[in-house]
């Protein structure tokens, strides 16, 4: 068996990855400051927790010794600028010194839809910016490597923080006023992502692939928000009125969000990356390079949504035919 250390693997992403390498027959290592954020996944056979802090170089440099492959699932979406470079950059500078200093053949990245690597400093965001630079290290650093970088869309799945979200907020609120109504994103489902972080370690040789992350439809905010009330059953299944507000409007929204406590549901950052589309680039590699055809979203999303929903079940339809 083969060795795998994963960085961020008790996230949304990471419990399904490391799930997917065992079932693939890999020695998974899970790298968390604490042991208890892995409780989820310290069931799977062949897979170890070690307590560390994935930023201490030094200690990253001894966990990523006797690894055949090492995976980098950290991100962040809110933060300032110093958080921003201590995940996206600093974090892959260390990775790619770790893995060099401890002989690992494999590295893959998830980066993000919308990097400039050629430019780092052109993207509107600081999340966008961020992860153009940790792009541009890497490829730099890791030429010895068989280094994969996947360029993901939106994720959604059961347990996201995405359409979950927006479905609960409008079982709440009578309308929702969006930001970035018409921006536009290409959703790929957790499950591809992580099958193709393990096809990605299954591949031979060395050298550079970057691939993009995208499911098979492409929609505005605006839709998916709807989509979401209306799989979850809200206001029997006919969701809620949305309608997008104007930049300052937006703006003021985003400012007051960040002013809440706990990570904030929009940012100005976030508003800022939605200037560009999160959408496939037309000639770049996708998922299909990996053997995957990539899940639409509504059969899925329907599934985990509308579970505990009163119009789910036969009685539910019963219910919305009497409504109609």
């Amino acid at each position: 068996m083969k060795n795998v250390l994963i960085l961020g693997g008790t996230g949304f992403v990471g419990s399904h990855v490391c799930e997917k390498l065992v079932r693939a027959g890999w020695n998974v290592t899970v790298a968390t400051r604490r042991r208890s954020h892995a409780r989820h996944v310290m069931h799977l056979p062949s897979l170890t927790v070690q307590e560390l802090d994935v930023h201490d170089a030094a200690a990253l440099a001894r966990a990523a010794t006797g690894q055949d492959a090492v995976v980098n699932l950290v991100a962040i979406l809110h933060g300032t600028q110093a958080a921003f470079d201590k995940a996206h950059v600093e974090l892959p500078q260390k990775i790619a010194a770790a893995c060099t200093s401890a002989g690992v053949g494999k590295l893959v990245h998830i980066s993000a839809l919308g990097v400039n690597v050629q430019k780092p400093g052109a993207p509107p965001s600081m999340y966008l910016r961020s992860k153009s630079l940790g792009e541009a290290i890497l490829l730099a650093s890791c030429s010895q490597l068989a280094l994969t970088i996947l360029r993901p869309s939106v994720i959604f799945g059961a347990g996201d923080k995405f359409l979950n979200v927006f479905a609960s907020l409008q079982k709440v609120f009578p309308f929702m006023p969006l930001a970035g109504a018409e921006a536009r994103f290409q959703p790929v489902w957790v499950e591809d992502v992580a099958a193709a972080v393990v096809k990605s370690l299954e591949r031979s040789g060395a050298g550079v692939q970057t691939l993009e992350a995208c499911g098979p439809e492409v929609f505005t905010l605006k839709q998916l928000v709807e989509i979401s009330a209306k799989l979850a059953g809200v206001n029997a299944g006919q969701g809620r009125p949305v309608f997008g507000i104007p930049g300052w409007a937006a703006t003021l929204q985003a400012r007051m969000m960040e002013m809440m406590p706990g990570a904030p549901l929009m940012s100005r950052d976030n508003l800022a990356s939605m200037q560009v589309a999160n959408v496939a680039t037309p000639g770049m590699p996708d998922l299909s390079a990996l053997g995957i055809q990539p899940a639409a979203l509504q059969p899925i999303a329907r599934d985990y949504l509308s579970q505990g929903s009163p119009w789910h079940d036969l009685l539910g339809v019963r219910l919305r035919s009497h409504f109609r």
